[in-house]
């Protein structure tokens, strides 16, 4: 997946969020979703914003482990 596709299923879990919010109800990837479903929405944008992240960093050369490797002479 490329970075704006995880951009845009952050957006589209967002959306859902938003609307299930407003007391409407909403078909996700083929599902009902209603206000029970809120929980499960907010754990899949959470995993896609977790995915964003490590996708931006390891764009910008930070790797995906959020820390480098240091060496030191003796």
């Amino acid at each position: 997946m490329t970075l704006n596709d995880i951009r845009n299923m952050v957006d589209r879990y967002t959306e859902a969020e938003l609307t299930v919010l407003q007391g409407k109800s909403i078909t996700f990837n083929g599902q009902q979703m209603t206000m029970e479903n809120l929980s499960e929405i907010r754990k899949g944008r959470q995993e896609w914003e977790r995915k964003l992240a490590s996708a931006t960093a390891a764009a910008a050369g930070r790797g995906s482990g959020g820390f480098k490797l240091a060496r030191f002479p003796r």
